[in-house]
């Protein structure tokens, strides 16, 4: 029993870093994103509003930023689910948003992007929050 365990253990290892979000990557994919968004604590909106501590942010609420009244009416709070369907077709999620983005269809590089904004808390500071594969891990010993 203890060998199946651990032959279990090792499988889940040996594939979880296929499907883990990566942070590193994630910056790459927002390199797209810059153009008219920013993160970190220096971030300012632009084009786009910043988009530090986006995750449990209801959608429209930056302060300074001058949204659509579409965004700002959504209902929508943030959470990676949200987010994915929204940043691959940005129009069809929230119809008269000014998002002018043909979206992101791919979902590894989804992935990547939300691993990487959410590091980002409400003031642009990185957490030092485990990834969820790794912290799913931690808890499981």
């Amino acid at each position: 029993m203890r060998h199946l365990v651990f032959a279990l253990g090792a499988a889940v290892l040996a594939i979880a870093p296929a499907k883990a979000q990566n942070a590193a990557e994630g910056e790459k994919v927002f390199a797209q994103c810059r153009a008219c968004h920013q993160v970190g604590p220096t971030a300012k909106n632009g084009v786009g509003p910043v988009l530090n501590g986006l995750f449990g942010r209801k959608s429209g609420t930056i302060e300074g930023y001058n949204y659509s009244p579409a965004n700002k009416n959504s209902g929508i709070t943030w959470d990676e689910a949200t987010f994915r369907e929204y940043i691959k077709d940005p129009k069809a999620k929230i119809p008269g948003t000014k998002m002018i983005y043909a979206g992101l269809k791919d979902e590894k590089r989804i992935d990547d992007l939300i691993a990487y904004l959410k590091q980002f808390d409400e003031k642009g500071q990185k957490s030092a929050e485990l990834p969820s594969a790794a912290r799913k891990l931690a808890s499981a010993k």
